[in-house]
């Protein structure tokens, strides 16, 4: 039994939650009246809510005490440009949903009525600020994650004043340890994602694979559009040359391989290489490109965006402009903290989720539906953000060198 054991958990993921799909719909469609599969996507639903607030909590913490204060021009110029290029995917996914507005199949027994969306902007910033104010530990318990945001900020901040260098690597190794929960809750994904098929297919029918795939189809257009325009459109004005000979290189050199290990961290290696290559200086994207690995997560923003707005139009909620402005802040806080985790956009959904009064209920629900779509949708996210990092590092460097008068080989080694 050990042996069929350890050859599964040594199996792709990916493919195993392809076969966890398969096996789902067709026992929905054979054998409908086993009811009892889809506990297992309610056990899914249910252990991925009760990590995720942690996850949120110790990740947001840990990555404030990270930065630093002394950041010479270069530094601050990457960091803004990170910022500024995750403010405009949340604004690019924002725009596309509202133009091809997607819903998503929610269970029968979700109901949307327990929704409380405000739909004035003062009620909204009054609950942001009730809620914000909320107990941190009654927030970990109960979801709070406008809250739970709000006090990982606060502790951060304090930690990277008055914490030392023991404490900072404890506070490392508490989200390095919540992450690990996090991989090993996911390696049941597969058995949910059957739970959660099966019972979404016995009640609603094929048609939730439409809906899976005018989602998905969402997503990588925004993911298309800050590849080949934002993220240009970025560099374009910073230099006020033509980007697309750094951005194409860039694309073709780190996108392409992150779109097949599915991990920023795991391509920190092809981006430093890129940037020797492209002749930058190491003791900058020796920094840059593993600080973009952790708070330029643009594919996330993309993500947490669509998939909140489509929640709330699945459940028939009013949304205003100045309630898009503050999701659009709420997703770039929330993206920073994705980083380096597996599935890490998709369990602060709820976070983004929260600011529209959908319950956890529902937007684990969502998150699980992610899952389902994440085996491409996770390709196309990894290769943006690490794409992105390489290009806003060289955007960065160049910026700088080209106010001090020097005559910059545009692509290094790429140009001979």
């Amino acid at each position: 039994m050990m042996k069929y054991i350890k050859k599964w958990s040594e199996t792709s993921l990916i493919l195993r939650i392809i076969l966890g799909l398969i096996v789902g719909t067709i026992l929905a469609l054979t054998v409908p009246q086993l009811s009892g599969i889809g506990i297992l996507g309610d056990l899914f639903v249910g252990i991925l809510k009760a990590i995720a607030p942690f996850l949120v909590f110790f990740i947001i913490m840990s990555v404030i005490p990270k930065t630093s204060s002394n950041l010479g021009s270069r530094f601050k110029l990457v960091i803004t440009l990170y910022l500024l290029s995750m403010m405009l995917a949340a604004i690019v996914s924002v725009t596309a949903s509202f133009l091809f507005p997607v819903s998503v199949p929610l269970t029968a027994s979700v109901d949307p009525s327990t929704s409380g969306a405000p739909l004035a902007i003062g009620s909204v910033f009054s609950k942001i600020l009730t809620d914000m104010i909320s107990n941190p530990v009654t927030a970990l318990i109960e979801g709070k994650y406008i809250s739970i945001l709000f006090w990982a900020i606060v502790f951060g901040l304090s930690f990277k004043k008055v914490g030392n260098e023991k404490t900072l690597e404890l506070l490392g190794d508490l989200a390095d340890m919540i992450s690990h929960c996090v991989r090993m809750i996911i390696q049941l994904a597969p058995f949910g994602i059957m739970g959660i098929i099966f019972k979404t297919i016995t009640e609603n029918g094929l048609d939730i694979f439409i809906s899976y795939g005018q989602l998905l189809a969402l997503i990588v257009g925004c993911v298309l559009i800050v590849a080949l325009v934002t993220d240009p459109f970025l560099s374009a004005i910073t230099l006020r040359r033509n980007p697309y000979p750094l951005v194409l290189t860039c694309i073709k050199e780190s996108g392409i391989t992150a779109f097949f290990t599915r991990s920023s961290a795991a391509n920190i290696p092809v981006n430093l290489e890129l940037c020797r290559r492209l002749g930058l200086d190491e003791n900058f994207y020796g920094i840059s490109i593993p600080l973009g690995s952790t708070i330029n997560m643009e594919g996330a923003a993309i993500t947490i965006t669509i998939m909140t707005l489509a929640t709330c139009h699945s459940m028939g909620i009013a949304i205003n402009f100045p309630t898009t402005v503050i999701l659009c802040i709420i997703t770039v806080l929330a993206a920073c903290g994705a980083s380096g985790i597996a599935g890490g956009s998709l369990l602060l959904i709820p976070m983004a989720c929260s600011l529209f009064g959908i319950s956890q209920d529902i937007s684990m629900h969502v998150v699980a539906i992610g899952f389902i779509i994440g085996v491409v949708q996770d390709s196309f996210e990894t290769a943006l953000n690490s794409a992105g990092d390489a290009i806003l590092t060289s955007t960065a460097e160049y910026k700088e060198r080209m106010n001090n008068g020097e005559d910059i080989n545009f692509l290094g080694e790429f140009a001979k």
